[in-house]
């Protein structure tokens, strides 16, 4: 099982969620500001949160600065 990584952008308050390695296949913007990334099989591979500092908890953030 693949551990998710988190990268965050400070300048664009955004944040990447990794959940698995393989290739994106297509995206969806599935609530404002949340967009979801999918596989070829249809799985999540990743996630990005806009206005990431009013979304997710600090602490999450600050291990991906």
């Amino acid at each position: 099982m693949t551990t998710p990584t988190v990268r965050y952008d400070e300048s664009s308050d955004a944040a990447y969620i990794r959940f698995s390695p393989a290739p994106v296949l297509e995206s969806e913007e599935v609530s404002e500001g949340i967009v979801l990334d999918f596989d070829a099989m249809g799985r999540i591979v990743g996630m990005e949160v806009m206005e990431a500092t009013r979304r997710l908890a600090p602490d999450l953030l600050g291990k991906a600065a």
